[in-house]
Order: structure tokens, then C-alpha cells, then sequence
């Protein structure tokens, strides 16, 4: 887009003064800044939340993307077939090749821009090791017969849920029905630890797993127990790496802020999912799709999907008169099976990624931020229905 200044932009500015004198007082007061005991509070205050029994932080979403994967490898074997969404981040897809699996698309649903159960069922073949769910915008993804799917075919299941915060499947959060999910805390997101990602699981192994992962591979992350069962004799038991692992930590100060934002959380979900109400609800349903699965959702940004192809012009140049930010496609740019980077990697597509080109073709999303108004959004809605005829 060519202005660099926005009256609505993409993403709006979450950190309050309060946030900022809480990161002052402890910079103050602390000697510890590494990966501590705040860092180990706000992944409690975040199980508590979410309702799992375990959480670690790291330091963005793609570490926790690239964690989890390398955890498949673990519990499955180091080769294989992972299921992906075209409609996703980056990280969905660049963290199944780098950890030696090969990614197989499948296409999305328009109404909840995740991939379907059906779709996935045509993709499990032997060599099927997990399956990554994203939930998009703040859509719930999930049905029933995904879950039992992945039950039935012993595959792991990873739900990413770093644009979904507070979405709800069957009335329960999501990123509690797999095997492990994925958060983001990037600026902009429902909360923020401006950089920052958590990992959250049920299952004991995954966790001493994730932890080992996010530092070095040391088992000195892990429990006692887990520690007792790498230990060597001729291997200094503090310097002791299990796992081939990075450094995917996060810092107190990013802990610090997590656990101011946390207390908001709810009432800035709620504020997004009233704008998303009102968006859908004034939108021209001949000229745009306003069908999104709104049922639990926590939205994230505002679609704008267009039935005739020719308007992309129109509407463009309308919301950048109109100071409004937006970017082509999802986040992620749509379709990630159309990136260069999988010309030089292998990866496999079955069945036709027609909603997912739909959606990159013929859409686009801009900010929703608590701040709105409604007045603000049923004006734009107004010029949107009247840009084209």
C-alpha cells in the first residue's frame, strides 16, 4: 500500500501506560531478566486460563510451530507426512520441512477458512504423522470428526491457535483438543509480550519435550525423572542434551507484560467478536460473504471476501482513500502452497485448492482493534457497499 500513516490501521497499539509502569517497576527491582520465575508464572496464569494442565513460553509463535514439529519427530520417527493448511502463517509450513517431514496440503473451508475433516480423511496414508489445524482470524476450525480422526488414525494433533485466543469449539477453548497448540503474543494479537509464543498440552511427555526444545536440548529443563533417563556417566549431568534443541526462550520482561495482559484478555476478545457482529451484519451479503462461522469465534481481523473479481481495484483504492490498512489475501498472504520456496522443497497438494486461491484472489483483512467504534465500522461498511455496482 502506498501511505505509511493510517486512521484505521492493521494493527493498533494494545500496550497501555499501566503495562508500561508494571515493566518499569520490575526492571527496577529485578536482577533476573532470562527465562525465570516471571516467565514460570505467566505459563501458570496461561494453563489456568486456557484450561491445560502445561504451558511453555518461548519466544514467538514460529518457535512454538517449530518446537512442536520437532516433537512429532520424537514420537514419530523422523520421516513422514505432515497434513497442512494452505490458509496459514509461514511457520505452519517451513517448520514440517525443516524438521524432515513433508508437507501435504489440503484445502480450507470458506465459512471457517480451516481445512475440513473430509479433506484431511483423503490425505492420511501411512505415512500420515500429524496434522496441523490452524485456526484462522479467530475462526474455530474444529469439528468432532477432526478430533476423532486424528484418534483414529493415531496421528498427532497440533492446533495452532496464534490468531484465536479465546475461540471455542462445543463451548470449550480451543487449543485444548489436540496434542499440543500453539500461541502467539506478537504485538497486535488479542494480548501481547510484544514478542512471544507459548506452547500448551495436556500430555506429560510433550511438555518435558517442549522444554528441553526451547533450550538447547538440555535435560536439565526437564524433570527429575526425565533427567535420570538420558543421564551418562561420562556426560556432566548440567550440560546434558537430549533432544537436538534451539534457543527458543523468552525473558521475564516479556512474562512481566504477559501477566498484565492477561487480566484484559477477556474484554478484548469480547470487543472483537461485537465489531465482527457488526461488520458481517451491514455488509452487502450479494456482493460480499458474510457466512463465517461466527458460532465461538474471537476474531482477529475483519474479512472481506468479494464475489465479483472484478472490484479488487475498486475496493482497494477505496479503503486506502479511506485510511484504512489492509493486507491481500489472510495472514500469511493466502495461499501458501503458491510461495517460491516450496519450488526447492517437496511437498504434496490433494484435491484442488480452489477456496484457498478464492480466498487469496478475491479477499482481504483489515484491523479489528477493542477501540472501534460502531459508528466507525457502519460507515465503512456503507462506502464498501457502494464502491462497486
Amino acid at each position: 500500500m502506498p501511505q505509511n500513516n493510517f486512521s484505521w490501521p492493521l494493527i493498533n497499539d494494545n500496550i497501555t501506560q499501566s503495562d508500561k509502569e508494571a515493566l518499569a517497576e520490575f526492571v527496577l527491582n529485578t536482577n533476573r531478566f532470562t527465562n525465570g520465575p516471571k516467565v514460570r508464572e505467566f505459563e501458570e496464569a496461561w494453563s489456568e486460563w486456557l484450561g491445560v494442565k502445561y504451558s511453555v513460553m518461548v519466544g514467538s509463535g514460529a518457535a512454538a510451530n517449530y518446537i512442536t514439529t520437532s516433537i512429532v519427530r520424537e514420537m514419530k520417527g523422523q520421516t513422514g507426512e505432515i497434513i497442512v493448511p494452505p490458509i496459514g502463517w509461514v511457520s505452519d509450513i517451513s517448520s514440517v520441512i525443516n524438521t524432515g517431514f513433508t508437507p501435504v496440503f489440503v484445502d480450507v473451508d470458506l465459512q471457517s477458512m480451516a481445512i475440513t475433516a473430509e479433506n484431511i480423511e483423503r490425505a492420511i496414508n501411512e505415512n500420515t504423522k500429524a496434522i496441523v489445524l490452524v485456526h484462522a482470524l479467530g475462526f474455530n476450525g474444529l469439528t468432532d470428526k477432526m478430533v476423532s480422526l486424528a484418534k483414529q488414525h493415531d496421528l498427532i494433533l497440533i492446533e495452532d491457535c496464534c490468531e484465536s485466543h479465546g475461540a471455542k469449539h462445543n463451548g470449550k477453548l480451543v487449543g485444548t483438543f489436540g496434542d499440543m497448540s500453539c500461541f502467539s503474543f506478537y504485538f497486535g494479537h488479542h494480548m501481547t509480550t510484544i514478542e512471544g509464543g507459548m506452547i500448551s498440552t495436556d500430555n506429560e511427555e510433550i511438555y518435558e519435550f517442549a522444554r528441553m526444545f526451547r533450550s538447547h536440548g538440555m535435560t536439565r529443563e526437564a524433570s527429575p525423572e526425565t533427567q535420570a533417563k538420558y543421564a551418562k556417566p561420562d556426560v556432566n549431568p548440567l550440560f546434558t542434551f537430549a533432544v537436538p534443541g534451539y534457543n527458543m526462550r523468552s525473558t521475564e520482561l516479556n512474562a512481566v507484560l504477559g501477566l498484565e495482559q492477561i487480566q484484559r484478555l477477556d474484554s478484548n476478545i469480547e470487543a472483537r467478536v461485537q465489531n465482527l457482529k457488526i461488520w458481517l451484519e451491514n455488509l452487502d451479503p450479494v456482493k460480499y460473504f458474510v457466512d463465517f462461522k461466527v458460532e465461538g469465534n474471537s476474531n482477529y481481523a475483519l474479512p472481506l471476501v468479494w464475489s465479483d473479481p472484478n472490484s479488487k481495484t475498486a475496493i482497494c483504492a477505496l479503503l486506502e482513500e479511506q485510511g484504512v490498512e489492509y493486507r491481500l489475501g489472510t495472514a500469511g498472504g493466502g495461499n501458501q502452497a503458491r510461495q517460491p520456496y516450496l519450488e526447492r522443497y517437496g511437498h504434496c497438494i490433494v484435491g484442488a485448492l480452489a477456496v484457498s486461491d478464492y480466498i487469496q484472489d478475491q479477499g482481504l483483512y483489515i484491523g479489528n482493534h477493542p477501540e472501534l467504534t460502531e459508528e466507525q465500522i457502519l460507515d465503512l461498511c456503507r462506502r464498501l457497499n457502494n464502491v462497486w455496482e
